[in-house]
């Protein structure tokens, strides 16, 4: 590991923020801030900054927020990004207080009572515990020290580790050297998409233990070499061409995978190869895209580039060749890439050369959005060094990850084919449930395939073992949805018929349903103007025994007990990402119950956290969905049925204007429910209310099945008419109606 540089302590400022901060720390709207600024002459004057984005002294801001009574509530993530970039120092000190975090949890006794020390001491003890600290192979933490100008920084990293947002603190620390780097090209590895690369490694090779040494050579922020140590990995090496990139990996790899043995190393990979003697039993690899300066010209005759050299602009075909280098022969990697590796033209023969060897053994087109950069769908290439001795290889597995489908049988809506976002952090990130089905398959293809290819029967839209010789043309195209036939050849247009018929009979019943919701009696006006009526807030109400709210416990396991009380196990789980797309909670045994949750009863509301522009906001459970526990994302509201209706409730919470009001955040908007406002009527009044909100839930509930259908079957007409199947329906039938 370099050697960090010492910290430079800069004069003492005054340290501003932006009114965006001001509002985090006060947990509020930027739009209330900009009110404060109008209305109330006393609040602190700009002292920096320009007219359009001006900048306030930290000490006044405090000051008046305290003498209005808004305490700070600044989450901890937040208050540590706020205080990293207020911090008099330079940017180095977030790389040196990542080994305190690993530290202070291999000995989270030290730091008891943090707040009755003198920074001295806060900054004496951390500067000792990380000294003590020893990463295997014998990574060592002797360059870093603290002073006490660090205590406030320390004291805010051990608030985040004790709100259970450890690896949060990690990336944020990482985050802020970042900002100043040259990253482009490199991306994160979503959690899920790590796991399945790790899986598909181990997978390649099912009668065997997992790899015991595996590789990763732009490990970034570790996760993949994470998710390898979760499936079996004893040893782990990495490399990162940015060195806090490199730290963050170790101290990574040092809080999940404490009892593996791990070496990495912050050096150019390409250019500067630190483990040249390394022959690793599997690489996991997300190497940067679309560097034009990866060393082309003094590695031309690098011993690496076994099937041609790589063109200078492909440098994706030189990171495959450095991990099949690095992985003893009959061995497996897992690397992924950009789309257009796989058509390239200037690569076309190395390609060749990794077919015709049978080193390429695997592509996998993933969907739009399952990792960034979020607007391609990336490809994962499953590479298997060669063998002297072994047979030659005649088929290559295609598996197109957008055509998947779900355990019944049904196409996934396009709309869930987005399943990932940049900072998708485990199970509960969009579109779960697709992604889960996604993995599977593939998965299941990929085994199939690896233990019989001969035998591998092929999947029409999804997965075929295409023959080497229809690879090898004039292009050398091995996108998985050119070489994949969307329909059986020996397809039954009886049964292609009879699934049309059913998907148009479908289509018409909902749509006369959804014709039939929406009919409901004029709708009269409330008068001249408005309707005015005093509101309360759910705080208010709550104090007053009118509702309870309840939430699910902290998204970590790892920092608490993991084992909920026997009377919400194996239950199924409502998450946010499930209410916003007007899903029921899953029924997975995989899904980790939260705890401390609440189980969810008939008439409860459920509301959605997260603040999206489309989707269900609130809504009434019904009995399909009592039983079921809350999950990340919701809020449950359990009001008293004598004084409250609960789709009156649902639907005033769910009002634009409430939640503006209510919302808290910039990047994502949370809702922050004590701050939402109910109108004051009469029990019977809201009853009329509410069932004009239940109508309107309905009408919204039949419209998602029309558009999911509109979807499905106009698709499943046209591939039957393109494959043969199907014939144009004659000129008295009654086909579908032109527009």
């Amino acid at each position: 590991m370099p050697k960090q540089p010492e910290p430079s302590v800069a004069p003492e400022v005054s340290a501003q923020v932006t009114a965006a901060e001001i509002s985090r720390l006060a947990g509020v709207t930027r739009a209330t801030v900009s009110n404060w600024r109008r209305r109330h002459a006393d609040f602190p004057s700009p002292a920096g900054g320009t007219d359009s984005s001006p900048l306030y002294d930290l000490a006044e801001v405090r000051v008046w927020l305290a003498g209005r009574g808004h305490g700070e509530k600044t989450p901890p993530l937040e208050e540590l990004r706020t205080l990293l970039r207020l911090s008099a120092h330079d940017r180095s000190v977030a790389a040196r207080l990542l080994p305190f975090v690993l530290a202070e949890r291999r000995h989270p006794d030290l730091f008891e009572a943090a707040d009755a020390l003198s920074d001295e001491d806060v900054a004496l003890r951390a500067q000792e515990s990380v000294h003590e600290l020893s990463v295997p192979p014998g990574a060592r933490f002797g360059d870093v020290s603290y002073t006490a100008s660090d205590a406030s920084l320390l004291r805010v990293v051990l608030r985040c580790i004790e709100a259970g947002q450890t690896q949060g603190a990690v990336d944020v620390l990482a985050e802020r050297e970042l900002e100043d780097e040259a990253t482009s090209g490199a991306y994160v590895t979503p959690g899920p998409l790590a796991l399945l690369m790790a899986r598909l490694l181990g997978a390649a090779t099912p009668q065997s233990p997992y790899p015991g040494r595996v590789f990763d050579p732009a490990c970034g922020s570790g996760a993949l070499l994470v998710a390898a140590a979760r499936q079996g990995a004893q040893h782990l090496y990495g490399q990162d061409l940015v060195p806090v990139q490199a730290r963050r990996s170790l101290i990574h790899l040092g809080l999940e995978a404490p009892d593996s043995t791990v070496d990495i190393r912050a050096e150019d990979s390409l250019r500067a190869d630190a483990f040249t003697d390394l022959i690793a039993d599997g690489v996991l690899c997300n190497p940067p895209y679309g560097d034009r300066d990866w060393g082309h010209d003094e590695l031309a005759y690098d011993p690496r580039w076994a099937y041609g050299v790589p063109p200078r602009g492909d440098s994706e075909l030189a990171w495959v060749q450095h991990a099949l280098a690095h992985v003893t022969p009959g061995a497996f990697a897992v690397v992924l890439l950009p789309p257009a590796a796989a058509t390239r033209s200037l690569s076309r023969r190395i390609r060749a050369e990794l077919i015709r060897t049978g080193a390429l053994r695997a592509v996998v087109a993933l969907p739009t959005g399952t990792a960034p950069p979020l607007h391609i769908g990336l490809h994962m290439w499953i590479l298997q060094r060669p063998e002297l001795a072994a047979p030659e290889h005649q088929l290559v597995l295609c598996v197109e990850g957008s055509a998947l489908t779900d355990p019944d049988g049904k196409s996934v809506p396009r709309s869930a084919r987005t399943l990932v976002g940049s900072r998708m952090a485990g199970r509960e990130g969009v579109a779960a449930a697709a992604w889960d089905t996604l993995s599977e398959n593939v998965l299941r293809y990929w085994t199939s395939y690896v233990s019989d290819p001969s035998g591998f029967e092929d999947v029409p839209g999804q997965a075929r073992a295409v023959p080497v010789v229809d690879l090898l043309d004039d292009l050398v195209d091995i996108t998985p949805a050119r070489n994949i036939r969307t329909m059986a050849a020996a397809a039954d247009p009886a049964a292609v018929a009879e699934q049309a018929s059913r998907l148009r009979s479908e289509l018409a019943h909902a749509a006369d349903g959804l014709a039939a919701v929406a009919r409901t009696e004029k709708w009269p006006a409330a008068g001249a103007e408005a309707r005015q009526w005093r509101t309360a807030t759910l705080a208010d109400l709550t104090r007053g025994g009118a509702l309870t709210i309840h939430r699910a416990g902290p998204p970590s396991s790892r920092e608490r007990d993991p084992s909920p009380p026997a009377e919400f196990a194996n239950r199924p789980v409502l998450s946010g990402r499930d209410l916003a797309a007007g899903q029921r909670a899953a029924d997975d045994p995989d899904t980790p119950v939260p705890h401390p949750t609440a189980i969810v009863a008939e008439g409860d509301v459920l509301l959605a956290e997260i603040r999206s522009d489309s989707g269900t906001k609130a809504r009434v459970a019904d009995e399909q969905d009592s039983g079921a526990v809350i999950g990340r994302g919701v809020r449950l509201i359990r009001p008293d049925p004598k004084r409250l209706d609960a789709w009156f409730l649902a639907g005033f919470l769910s009002a634009e204007d409430n939640l503006n009001s209510a919302s808290v955040g910039t990047s994502s908007l949370h809702i922050d429910p004590s701050r939402l406002r109910v109108p004051l009527l009469p029990l019977e009044e809201q009853r009329k209310y509410g069932e004009a909100f239940r109508q309107l839930h309905a009408v919204r509930q039949v419209a998602r099945r029309v558009t999911e259908l509109a979807t499905v079957m106009p698709k499943t007409l046209a591939d039957g008419l393109t494959s043969g199947t199907l014939l144009p329906p004659p000129d008295d039938s009654d086909g579908i109606a032109p527009a």
